[in-house]
């Protein structure tokens, strides 16, 4: 399969969640690509601290953003302009948690569209793997990148 490395700028890697994070993009399924970003788990990670006391757990919201976020950060590698906006998704399931005993999270966007026009959009299935298992699966994610004054498609 093919495999580029992705990075924010030459020689530098993208912190999401304020943790380092590497991309890659290799063909993906339905060969349009695939997105892949990966983030060491540390029991100190802010999250843990708070929710849930006495029952750490990473929130389901985060994983989710993550995934939305992998999406958005591939556009704007592209080289389209603008600032990424989570529009929607079709249907999320998830069956399992992230818990301080995880070493890794693997976020991964599937393609399957990307439109460049006024706007650019880019559509995709994704899911958060923990340590190999896949926990979280997200289908038909949907990102804009919008410039400045711009509010997105009524239809988003």
């Amino acid at each position: 399969a093919r495999r580029e490395q992705l990075s924010a700028r030459p020689g530098q890697r993208r912190r999401p969640h304020g943790n380092e994070v590497g991309a890659h993009a290799l063909r993906g399924r339905i060969h349009r690509g695939r997105i892949v970003g990966e983030r060491d788990v540390h029991l100190d990670d802010w999250f843990f601290q708070c929710h849930f006391q006495s029952d750490p757990v990473q929130p389901g919201c985060l994983g989710l953003d993550g995934v939305w976020q992998l999406l958005g950060f591939f556009l704007g590698w592209l080289g389209a302009p603008g600032k990424g906006r989570a529009l929607s998704v079709g249907e999320v399931k998830f069956s399992g948690m992230v818990l301080p005993i995880v070493k890794k999270v693997e976020y991964v966007v599937e393609l399957k569209r990307v439109i460049r026009r006024k706007f650019t959009l880019g559509t995709g299935d994704g899911w958060l793997k923990a340590d190999g298992e896949t926990l979280y699966t997200a289908k038909d994610l949907r990102v804009g990148l919008f410039q400045a004054g711009e509010t997105g498609p009524a239809s988003a």
